[in-house]
């Protein structure tokens, strides 16, 4: 049975919730992703996975730098109205360049005044701890063109269109 090494594509479903919880997030389908350090997971993730075979559970907690971050308020800027499409909503996502960093960040609306727009460039589970649970369900050896491009490929890895 093949364990979970660098160059090996791990396939798994996964829940993800808040500490209190409440599911943020959950799989739908099995989840594959090149292990060994590709940044195709969280490295918190990636350590726990290590050595396990298809069937392991894992559970782990992340707090915020190991996961999306600590809340930056920097992020969280006031923009005039007139910079947007006029049916704008609460909850609406734009790209948009961070004033000092100059990275292109997912900002989110978050409020509208008259004339003034709030927009929040943090991820949306920015400076939370999550609790991360996922059962392996498959692991192989990453074939080279996977390793080549640094991710995993097939029915549940990234596709080349």
């Amino acid at each position: 049975m093949t364990t979970v090494a660098k160059n090996t594509v791990v396939t798994f479903v996964y829940r993800l919730t808040s500490r209190d919880g409440e599911v943020l997030e959950e799989s739908e389908e099995p989840h594959s992703y090149l292990h060994g350090g590709y940044g195709n997971v969280f490295e918190a993730v990636e350590k726990a996975l290590e050595g396990k075979t298809a069937g392991d559970t894992v559970d782990i907690v992340m707090e915020p730098e190991e996961a999306f971050g600590e809340y930056d308020e920097e992020l969280v800027r006031v923009e005039d109205r007139a910079m947007f499409p006029e049916e704008i909503e609460v909850g609406m996502q734009f790209e948009g360049q961070g004033e000092s960093s100059g990275e292109i960040n997912i900002y989110t609306v978050t409020d509208i005044a008259e004339d003034k727009v709030v927009v929040d460039g943090n991820h949306p589970l920015a400076g939370q701890s999550l609790k991360f649970h996922c059962k392996i369900t498959e692991v192989r050896a990453a074939d080279p063109h996977e390793i080549e491009h640094g991710h995993a490929h097939g029915a549940h890895g990234h596709h080349h269109h």
